[in-house]
């Protein structure tokens, strides 16, 4: 295969273009959700980790080839020490559209209006339930007042959109659904329902049991209200619908249900600097590798990436009824 003659834009195999980036700072977490990590976690030693500098050089290299949106995961990225100037110096990445983040929260009553200062503008809280202590139990460490007073000081800072993001399992959650989406329209943010996807072994449920599939929660959610179908794309897999009579958008993420690999726009950037070209298979490139070996050289590490894409796979293979092919955790890929 050749090399693409240009370097300012990244296309796939399949002519897909990716204008989406989702970087991981941290695989450290102030929770221990079931369904990310298991309880006694090791976390990668500082070595293995990329430095905020490398972060930083990676998120202008893909900007240059043509990134537009990059999303900050960890982990819980806002535990990670200097998480705030990073932001704000990829934030000050002038040919970039969007920058967002993906938290779980916790951070957020003391830090909201910094993250709006330093370019944040959309955030996405991940909140699977409005029992305390389920919340308590699901998170193993979380606070659920503390981070229901981060979304509140998210609302007060004035992000552009905020949203929620529920992992629902059956048995466990799934009959909270309408209290959700009900807490979202009084609170006048977006929601996202998601189907478990099978990264790493948990010990907890099996998954296959716990399935509870979007057209199960949406069956659910009509009964109590309107959903009207919109034709809106956010470049991601959720089909959305607003809620009438409100703000709020209610997104569903099925990737057992509806594979939507088609039109995939993204990569991510593992905290160890691993490129993965797909989040359902392990076809990766490692770029921490090629930063270290060659610093300061730009057009080697923009290389790399546009090569990169030549293994982006067409689609991931998520199978409920097996044991994961994939073994690293969630907190190792920021979702």
């Amino acid at each position: 295969m050749t090399h693409q003659s240009s370097l300012t834009s990244l296309v796939d195999r399949f002519g897909r273009t990716v204008d989406y980036l989702r970087i991981s700072i941290t695989d450290r977490c102030d929770f221990r959700c079931l369904y990310c990590m298991a309880e006694d976690m090791v976390f990668l030693p500082r070595a293995q980790v990329l430095t905020l500098e490398e972060i930083y050089t990676l998120a202008k290299a893909f900007a240059e080839l043509g990134v537009k949106k990059i999303r900050v995961t960890g982990g819980e990225p806002l535990v990670r020490k200097g998480a705030l100037e990073l932001l704000q110096n990829i934030g000050s990445i002038e040919s970039l559209n969007e920058l967002v983040i993906t938290t779980n929260g916790s951070q957020l009553e003391t830090m909201a209006a910094s993250l709006k200062e330093a370019g944040v503008k959309r955030i996405n809280i991940s909140l699977d339930t409005l029992d305390a202590d389920k919340f308590k139990a699901i998170t193993r460490t979380g606070d659920l007042q503390q981070v229901l007073r981060g979304i509140q000081a998210a609302k007060t800072a004035g992000f552009e959109r905020i949203k929620i993001n529920a992992v629902i399992l059956k048995d466990r959650n799934h009959w909270e659904v309408n209290d959700l989406v009900r807490f979202a329209v009084d609170y006048g943010i977006d929601i996202s329902f998601i189907e478990e996807m099978p990264l790493g072994i948990v010990s907890q449920h099996s998954r296959a049991d716990a399935y509870y599939s979007s057209d199960l929660i949406k069956a659910d959610l009509v009964r109590n209200f309107t959903l009207i179908a919109t034709a809106e794309k956010t470049g991601g897999p959720s089909n959305y619908f607003n809620v009438a009579g409100s703000q709020t958008r209610v997104g569903f993420i099925s990737p057992h249900s509806e594979n939507f690999c088609g039109t995939c726009n993204r990569v991510r950037l593992t905290v160890e600097g691993r490129l993965l070209l797909c989040l359902g298979n392990e076809h990766s490139v490692d770029l921490k590798q090629v930063i270290r070996a060659n610093p300061g050289n730009m057009a080697v590490l923009k290389q790399a990436i546009v090569d990169a894409m030549l293994i982006k796979p067409e689609k991931h293979e998520f199978n409920i009824n097996e044991q994961p092919i994939i073994l690293r955790y969630m907190n190792m890929t920021g979702g």
